[in-house]
């Protein structure tokens, strides 16, 4: 693995907002390649106001994403995996699973 890979996963405590009502989702991820891949897609996701809890797997490239539907939308979520790229050596892509 190469060092300039390594992501530390961020931590977040879900506002008393955020946790009111939520659902979750899944989304196919493609573009990840190890579990540093799978850190840096969940960190954008969990970054993002709304988002409670992501679970990102790499091996199987899927997120599932629990959030506030009333703080953020499934269009947010799947741009936030396309953003958790875009260094120039990382390229992520996400698209809702249909449920």
């Amino acid at each position: 693995m190469d060092d300039n890979c390594h992501v530390e996963p961020i931590q977040k405590v879900a506002t008393t907002e955020e946790q009111q009502i939520t659902t979750t989702t899944l989304l196919a991820v493609w573009g990840m390649g190890c579990p540093n891949c799978a850190a840096r897609v969940r960190n954008s996701l969990i970054s993002l106001d709304g988002v409670v809890e992501a679970h990102v797997d790499h091996m199987v490239g899927l997120a599932q994403v629990e959030y506030n539907p009333h703080l953020t939308a499934i269009p947010s979520l799947i741009n936030a995996v396309a953003r958790a790229g875009g260094d120039g050596r990382h390229e992520y892509r996400a698209a809702l699973v249909n449920q």
